[in-house]
């Protein structure tokens, strides 16, 4: 069963868990199961979902239940009027802050400006010998895309040398192997922890809150950080 995070007439909210496509992509591949198909079986009608997050990203995804709704919604997301905030966990220590603005290029070769404003939350510094350190450094941020591009965050994080940690297309892959090896954990540690928007139908402001899974509280135990805002 999907966690349902808020529900009415027109609307519905779910924390999307780590490994569930929200609906069959080209570019993401074949699976058995969609968050869409899941949630329509789970609440008996039809949902349609406003945007997506990666099929490794978990946390809040935004569904409408009608199409005059979906359009609503489609054009706010468009117009940059939701606002939406992740946290991650990246390699090394990355700034107190910083907006990162660097264009990107889509599944369709076409360069696309692309923005996202992060700032830090905790530091952290493991026993955990890895190349030519003796220790191993981390930090937990919350990130805030100003713009929806394909794997934007995963890509952002990369160009400033902190990849988020678990992330195997656009992060360290020795990193990972390291996690995978010592802590048998190969999660990305990316989750979509809050949704702020305000309702296409009574215009009331909504802040959606999903709390982070298991595998994310593991790795936030090991490496000694609060995450209880986010549990």
């Amino acid at each position: 069963m999907l966690e349902i995070l808020y529900r009415d007439e027109h609307i519905i909210a779910i924390n999307k868990p780590s490994g569930l496509l929200v609906h069959k992509s080209f570019y993401a591949g074949e699976a058995d199961t969609y968050a869409i198909q899941e949630l329509r079986n789970q609440i008996g009608q039809k949902v349609f979902p406003v945007h997506r997050l990666d099929r490794k990203t978990s946390g809040v995804l935004l569904f409408t239940l009608d199409k005059d709704t979906l359009r609503i919604m489609s054009d706010r997301f468009a117009s940059r009027e939701v606002e939406k905030k992740y946290i991650a966990i990246l390699r090394g220590w990355a700034k107190e802050e910083e907006t990162i603005d660097y264009d990107l290029v889509n599944e369709n070769e076409v360069k696309q400006n692309a923005i996202t404003y992060y700032h830090l939350l905790q530091k952290s510094e493991i026993e955990l010998p890895f190349l030519k350190h003796q220790t191993s450094r981390y930090c937990l941020v919350e990130a805030t895309p100003e713009t929806g591009r394909f794997h934007q965050l995963r890509k952002h994080f990369k160009h400033i040398l902190h990849p988020i940690l678990g992330c195997r297309k656009h992060g360290c892959n020795k990193q990972n192997k390291l996690w995978l090896q010592t802590f048998g954990i190969n999660k990305m540690t990316l989750h979509a922890h809050q949704l702020i928007f305000n309702h296409p139908i009574t215009n009331e402001k909504m802040m959606l809150n999903a709390t982070v899974d298991e595998e994310f509280k593991r790795v936030g135990d090991i490496l000694n950080f609060d995450l209880s805002a986010y549990s």
